[in-house]
């Protein structure tokens, strides 16, 4: 049973809003993958505000079409695609991608593409390896921690400097009197 006109125009309206939050698609080839393995990737992903879509390339090409965030998509739609779009977390999204990958071993991310840009499987791996939102955060937090330790010891040496210093002039002024 094929999709009615109208079901293909809420397809692609979908499309483009989910488009219009993401800041990151995905396209993976998920030839061979079962209902049940797509359900655990999508399962993956909700943790890193990412979601999975399947959609024929057509639906995917009208969704994408006129819209120059995502026009360099259009290379990638050739055979069977699914399509990770992602908003907020993009490393997590890429790391759960490639950790399903690697479970699986049935899936290939055929590329990607990042604020208008193609991405290489290279620069997708790159993302992958980053650190977390929450570490990239805590060792900001401790630099800053670090940094204003140190600060404070410095601030706090001063004055006993100081003291010490005005200590010793006191006593050679004393010693020579």
């Amino acid at each position: 049973m094929g999709r009615t006109l109208e079901n293909k125009q809420q397809i692609v309206e979908e499309l483009k809003g989910l488009l219009g939050e993401a800041e990151m698609a995905l396209v993976l080839d998920y030839r061979g993958l079962t209902i049940k393995e797509m359900g655990d990737l999508r399962t993956r992903l909700q943790a890193a505000n990412g979601v999975c879509k399947v959609t024929k390339n057509t639906l995917m090409r009208r969704a994408i079409d006129g819209n120059s965030a995502w026009s360099e998509l259009a290379s990638l739609l050739t055979g069977t695609n699914a399509f990770v779009l992602v908003k907020g977390d993009v490393g997590g999204a890429v790391k759960a991608v490639q950790s399903f990958q690697k479970d699986f071993k049935k899936s290939e991310t055929k590329g990607g593409l990042f604020e208008g840009k193609l991405l290489s499987q290279d620069e997708i791996k790159a993302i992958g390896d980053l650190p977390s939102k929450e570490v990239l955060m805590a060792q900001i937090a401790g630099a800053i921690n670090a940094v204003a330790t140190k600060v404070a010891v410095g601030i706090n040496a001063v004055p006993s400097g100081l003291a010490r210093a005005l200590s010793q002039h006191a006593k050679g002024e004393g010693s020579a009197s």
